[in-house]
């Protein structure tokens, strides 16, 4: 795999409030948080783009509400926010898609001449997803750090839950065998960026 020199790293809503784990339920991947941290150090010591995304809620007890403290970033990521040697940007958003954020993060990459991005955070069935599906229709190579991901167990209609397990695969196989993305390890990432 080859991780271009600027490739833009996108870190999706790691956000203290994902912590509550009575509001969210049962997550997977425990090793995630140590996976996006790892992502972000080698894209820091490089001098490669990152972009810090966070979900601003407007939905009434969410845990991201903005205003609530679970609407900062996980400690982690906060203290390694502008030390890296390349570019950095915040984009705030309300939905789920980086996209579709406040600056516009397309407009951000063209400008900075990036092409490729690789995709981390929370979580992998929704925001990580939405914005590798989005990233892959407006013509960028994205990569999605999957190990960099996780999410919780969900309800869907007629009664259906699947296992935050189920759902990461589901969404892995889609982005990946739909062509949207590629997705790959963390360890695969490093050792191709470092």
């Amino acid at each position: 795999m080859d991780i271009a020199d600027n490739a833009a790293l996108v870190v999706v809503d790691v956000q203290k409030g994902f912590e509550e784990l009575d509001f969210w339920g049962s997550r997977n991947n425990p090793e995630a948080d140590d996976n996006i941290a790892a992502l972000i150090d080698v894209w820091q010591s490089t001098g490669r783009p990152v972009v810090y995304v966070r979900h601003d809620s407007r939905k009434p007890g969410s845990p991201l509400l903005t205003g609530y403290e679970g609407n900062g970033f996980k400690e982690y990521v906060e203290q390694r926010r502008g030390k890296g040697t390349g570019a950095e940007l915040l984009v705030t958003k309300t939905v789920n898609s980086a996209f579709l954020g406040t600056p516009d993060l397309g407009a951000w990459l063209r400008a900075e001449g990036v092409s490729q991005i690789v995709v981390a955070g929370i979580q992998t069935n929704m925001c990580v997803e939405t914005t590798a599906r989005m990233g892959g229709n407006l013509g960028y190579e994205v990569l999605v750090a999957y190990d960099a991901t996780y999410t919780f167990d969900l309800e869907g209609p007629f009664g259906w839950r699947q296992r935050a397990d189920e759902l990461a695969r589901a969404s892995a196989v889609s982005l990946h065998g739909g062509g949207f993305a590629q997705v790959v390890t963390t360890a695969d990432v490093v050792a191709a960026a470092e």
